[in-house]
């Protein structure tokens, strides 16, 4: 039996900068800038979300919650969602939006929009 302790540390995440950065090494080496204009990613970013809908589109919702248990299924939902954002971090590379801070935004702007309920009076909130 081998000790888990000998098992070598699992590989480091990339950052999102990284990606973008691989992302736009990869089309500079083919030249594919000029067709990466913002409406075409916008374009190919609903493509490909439409192709990651596609997979769910006759799922019952118990059957969508288990997708991933089908191995073949989890390859395609992997590799749509891989394409999604791909093409959204190319579309916010092309028009200089920093993905991470645009998402606080909007979080922000959530929570001002939508606060959370208050728990009835008396009652105390749920802890966890």
């Amino acid at each position: 039996m081998t000790d888990p302790h000998d098992a070598p540390p699992p590989p480091e995440r990339p950052g999102l900068a990284e990606l973008q950065l691989r992302l736009a090494d990869f089309a500079a080496a083919r030249n594919w800038q000029p067709y990466h204009t913002p409406k075409n990613l916008a374009a190919a970013l609903s493509v490909e979300a439409s192709e990651l809908l596609e997979i769910f589109q006759w799922a019952t919702p118990e059957e969508s919650a288990r997708v991933m248990d089908d191995p073949d299924t989890a390859h395609r939902v992997t590799d749509e969602v891989a394409d999604v954002l791909a093409y959204l971090l190319q579309l916010c590379e092309v028009l200089g939006i920093d993905p991470l801070t645009a998402l606080a935004a909007k979080i922000d702007r959530n929570e001002r929009r939508f606060p959370a309920a208050e728990p009835p009076a008396g009652e105390e909130p749920p802890t966890g």
